[in-house]
């Protein structure tokens, strides 16, 4: 990886180096897949891998380490912007890897929803945002918000927004990162959870953004990789051509073909089967296209995504990073209903048709992974299968034939399951493993950055003690680092479920939050501080009270029967919680522009500010994250 020298600046040949490690790690899946060959237990294979990944990232972090402030926030501003690109990528590759498939598989065409609003989200950013919040120079997203509106209520209000968007969605990934753990090394739920939390700490409370952008880089080659390779892998064996992305059309022809023979021998109800062809199937039209709509404004608006651009050299590069990111989101997008596809092909090829008594023998990862305690990720005639004696008596003996409605996979099994599903070899699973969790930990790494960072820079030094010299800060942001994370992996220990709906909760609350702050306050100088604040405010609590609402009900309860629903007369009868922001959205925008013009415009210096901002020519706005006008 990059490194740091003497004179504290990025060293060069960043891309021999990481090509070096490209090489390495796929020079280490084969030397593991001759361990294999030769007879070497799985157990010791997984151990092996685990160890290298985990310990290639520790060496990282280690070799990147940084007392200076501007590298432990923005990584110095010296990220080139292919490599920046590669880990604003990483900020949502773990929802992508894990659970992008598993949806595709799950619902079909349905889940193009997040695949174009992701997409979408990062050419939102590259248009409207990322080049104008390098110009700022600010170090975090609060930070602009100060700088652009004046006082530090609007810097407050980002925080707020920041930890309610970015919160549970690092949660998610950690119990994410400790489920791939625990599975693949045979470990308790609570061990695996506290070596993912290890992991991440090394890397996050030794050198911050900076050791955080070289890990992420390293941890995409990984996970793309891990990705691939089982795509590419069925493709060949099925259709015999290589690519996936090409030639997942026959796969979903020949699923077509085996669901007709299953409605005629009764293995299948015609009127339950999800046709990958068929739109709004498990969203209607409107909760379809307004989830595009969140996640797009959403994805433009995160956080942890965001400060990604505070990191390039220039304002050019920030722009030029924002289409890198897309080019490396579009590699797992697009691979992703062709793994979905042939992943659903070899299940139903290898389960359906079989008496529940034959599973054990001729299918045995349905307990494997149904065993996991705390996750119900296979369920078998309605029960969750943990063992071959739990589903014959849940499908009422070990003569009963398994038909398609009887087996329930949970979508963020479905990548990690799919190698020993479709027989590939051990060390293909343990390649997807060691991707999935690359993945998760990039994804929770800038997370927890953006959080601990926003409460150390932002809350701690600008509003408690801008007095604070260098090393109480970097103490303090660490500090803070160190408490998040504790206290998100406490509530992972609880398994929360279904990070595709958190990550598109977080999405809605981050559009509602904070994209009608950061569009106006760029391109609009007529924007108030008192309009912008008040905005941030509806935009959060509508979108949040919905939410909340919709999943939980007023007394907190889910499945009490009092869970809030709007509907939309012509469009809807009911707006999904992962859409919350539909309503948040316009009445941030509203409110914004609503209250700045009751309000005296801006100052003359700020409006200059504004035009300043707009211009690619010039220095930042902010030095070392100070205003400087």
């Amino acid at each position: 990886m990059t490194i740091q020298s003497h004179s504290g600046r990025l060293s060069s040949g960043r891309g021999p180096v990481h090509a070096l490690c490209a090489a390495g790690f796929i020079a280490t899946v084969l030397l593991l897949a001759a361990l294999e060959k030769i007879g070497v237990a799985d157990k010791v294979i997984a151990y092996l891998f685990a160890f290298i990944t985990l310990g290639v990232y520790a060496a990282v972090a280690i070799l990147s380490r940084t007392m200076k402030v501007s590298e432990y926030f923005v990584a110095g501003r010296q990220v080139p912007d292919l490599y920046n690109g590669m880990a604003a990528g990483s900020g949502l590759s773990g929802v992508a890897f894990i659970s992008l498939a598993g949806a595709f598989f799950v619902t079909g065409y349905d889940a193009l929803a997040f695949a174009l609003g992701w997409a979408g989200g990062f050419v939102l950013a590259a248009v409207l945002v990322a080049p104008y919040l390098r110009k700022f120079g600010a170090f975090s997203v609060p930070d602009l918000l100060a700088a652009r509106f004046g006082g530090n209520l609007t810097r407050l209000l980002g925080v707020i927004v920041l930890m309610c968007s970015s919160f549970a969605f690092l949660v998610a990934l950690i119990t994410a990162a400790g489920m791939i753990l625990s599975w693949f090394l045979g470990l308790a739920f609570e061990t695996a959870l506290l070596i993912s939390l290890a992991a991440m700490l090394v890397n996050a409370l030794l050198g911050g953004m900076r050791s955080a952008t070289w890990t992420q880089a390293a941890q995409y080659i990984v996970l793309t990789v891990a990705f691939l390779i089982p795509a590419i892998w069925m493709s060949t064996s099925i259709t015999g051509i290589p690519v996936p992305q090409l030639t997942y059309g026959w796969a979903l022809q020949m699923i077509s073909d085996l669901e007709a023979d299953m409605v005629a021998n009764n293995l299948a109800d015609a009127a339950g089967l999800i046709s990958p062809f068929e739109p709004f199937a498990t969203y209607d039209r409107f909760n379809f296209f307004a989830l595009i709509f969140c996640l797009m404004l959403g994805t433009a608006s995160l956080p942890h995504v965001l400060m990604r651009y505070f990191t390039t050299p220039s304002v050019r590069a920030a722009r030029t990073s924002a289409g890198w990111s897309l080019v490396f989101l579009v590699a797992l997008v697009a691979t992703a209903p062709a793994y979905a596809a042939f992943a659903k092909l070899e299940t139903m090829q290898s389960v359906i048709g079989l008496s529940a008594g034959e599973l054990a023998e001729k299918a045995g990862w349905i307990f494997r992974w149904g065993a996991i305690e705390g996750h119900s990720l296979v369920s078998m005639c309605g029960e969750q299968a943990r063992s071959p004696d739990t589903v014959i008596r849940a499908c009422g003996g070990s003569n009963h034939i398994v038909a398609l409605a009887d087996l329930t996979l949970h979508k963020d099994m479905i990548v990690l399951a799919t190698p020993e599903i479709a027989g590939m070899p051990f060390v293909v699973s343990g390649l997807v493993a060691a991707g999935g969790l690359a993945a998760a930990l990039a994804t929770a790494n800038s997370l927890l950055l953006a959080i601990a960072n926003a409460l150390g820079h932002d809350v701690y030094y600008k509003m408690i003690d801008r007095r604070a010299p260098a090393s109480r800060r970097l103490v303090v942001a660490r500090f803070f680092l160190l408490v998040v994370s504790l206290g998100a992996a406490y509530l992972a220990s609880a398994r929360p479920a279904d990070l595709l709906t958190v990550a598109a909760w977080a999405c809605s609350l981050a559009a509602a939050g904070l994209f009608p702050a950061l569009v106006l306050g760029i391109w609009w100088k007529r924007c108030t501080s008192a309009g912008a604040a008040v905005g941030i405010v509806a935009g959060l609590s509508v979108t949040l009270a919905y939410l909340i609402g919709s999943v939980y009900g007023f007394d907190l309860i889910i499945g009490s029967g009092d869970e809030l629903v709007w509907g939309i007369p012509g469009l809807t009868s009911e707006v999904l919680s992962i859409n919350a922001g539909i309503f948040g959205i316009p009445a941030g925008f509203a409110v914004m522009i609503v209250v700045s013009f009751l309000t005296p415009e801006p100052p003359p210096a700020t409006q200059k500010l504004v035009d300043d901002i707009r211009k690619p020519a010039g220095g930042t706005i902010l030095q070392n994250g100070d205003f400087s006008g």
